[in-house]
C-alpha cells in the first residue's frame, strides 16, 4: 500500500489510527515522496517481562558515562535516525515521514530517549506511545553503546509507566540480543488491542535515572 502527498495529505490522526490497525509507514528513500503502509506478516516485539542485558552494557550504566533525557531534542533525534550509517546507506525517513512525527511529538503521541556527554547528542531513539503500547521506529549511535542505553531506559520507563506492549516492527540481530522474538500477525494484533486500551504514561514518578533502571534489572534478573 502506499500513498503520497499528491493523493491526499496524511494527519497525524490518520497516523495514529495507522498504528492502532498494526499498520506503520515507511518510504524507500529520504528522497521518495511515497510512503509505503506497512504490515509484516511477523511482527518484531520485545517482551517487557523479558529484557536481556548483557553484563558489559550494565557496567556502562553504573559508569554513568551518558547524561540521560527524554524529549528535550526530539527533532534532532529523528534527523539523526535519518543519517547514513554503516550498514544503513538509505534512510526509509522522508520529508513527510519527519512532518508527521514532529506533529505526533507535538501533541505527546512520540517520544525520544537521548544520550547525551556535555553538549553532544550521542546516540537515542525515538517512538509513538499509544495507550499501553510503544512503537518503537528508529535509532542511531555516534558512540559506543549510546543507543543500546538509549534502549534500556526506554525499557524501564515503559515498565513503570504500564506500557504492556513494546513493538519492535522487525527483529534484527541487534534487537534480538535483547530478547526481541517474532510473532504472527494475528497474535500481534490481539496484543496490540489489548495495549492500547490500557492507561499507561511516559513520565511515571521515579523513572529516567541510572537507579530506577538499575533496580528494574535486579527485580528482572
Amino acid at each position: 500500500m502506499a500513498s503520497g502527498r499528491g493523493e491526499f495529505q496524511i494527519t497525524p490522526q490518520l497516523l495514529l489510527r495507522a498504528y492502532a490497525a498494526g499498520i506503520f509507514p515507511m518510504a524507500e528513500t529520504a528522497d521518495d515522496p511515497t510512503i509505503h503502509w506497512m504490515d509484516p506478516v511477523r511482527r518484531g516485539i520485545l517482551p517487557l517481562d523479558a529484557l536481556h542485558v548483557p553484563r558489559s552494557l550494565v557496567k556502562t550504566i553504573r559508569r554513568r558515562r551518558f547524561e540521560m533525557h527524554v524529549d528535550r531534542a526530539f527533532a534532532a533525534v529523528v534527523d539523526a535516525c535519518a543519517e547514513p550509517a554503516p550498514g544503513r546507506e538509505e534512510t526509509w525517513i522522508n520529508a513527510e515521514i519527519r512532518r508527521l512525527y514532529l506533529e505526533l511529538y507535538r501533541m505527546g503521541h512520540a517520544h525520544s530517549v537521548e544520550a547525551w556527554e556535555g553538549d553532544r547528542l550521542q546516540g537515542g531513539l525515538y517512538g509513538v506511545s499509544l495507550g499501553g503500547a510503544f512503537f518503537g521506529e528508529s535509532m542511531f549511535s555516534r558512540a559506543t553503546d549510546a543507543s543500546k542505553v538509549s534502549l534500556v531506559f526506554l525499557w524501564d520507563r515503559l515498565i513503570r509507566g504500564g506500557f504492556t506492549l513494546l513493538d519492535t516492527q522487525f527483529r534484527n540481530d541487534h534487537l534480538a540480543r535483547f530478547g526481541a522474538v517474532e510473532i504472527r500477525r494475528a497474535d500481534y494484533r490481539e496484543r496490540l488491542a489489548r495495549a492500547i486500551e490500557e492507561p499507561a504514561t511516559f513520565y511515571p514518578p521515579g523513572a529516567g535515572t541510572v537507579e530506577s533502571v538499575l533496580q528494574s534489572l535486579s527485580q528482572t534478573s
